[in-house]
């Protein structure tokens, strides 16, 4: 899946948007702590997320590409808008 963040392709790998360590069947780990968390709570969790992964990005790996491209991630899920759906769809 391609992204365009301030006229900039990107390309989010499997393991920023949809990583299989996150889900039991059918149902993955996002969705169910947004059930919990309802949405004001989940928009906090996400936005928390978001500057975990921006706080990490130089510290953990040579290349933080995928920590802040997840990043993104976690700011689009606050903002309500879900990467994991396709755009047009």
């Amino acid at each position: 899946m391609t992204f365009s963040f301030y006229g900039i392709e990107e390309h989010m790998d499997r393991m920023v948007d949809s990583p299989p360590h996150y889900s039991a069947g059918d149902i993955e780990c996002i969705d169910a702590i947004r059930a919990a968390l309802g949405p004001q709570g989940f928009a906090a969790f996400c936005r928390g997320n978001a500057l975990k992964y921006l706080w990490r990005a130089e510290l953990k790996n040579a290349s933080p590409t995928q920590d802040l491209l997840k990043a993104v991630w976690y700011t689009r899920m606050a903002s309500g808008d879900d990467p994991r759906k396709k755009e047009g769809a």
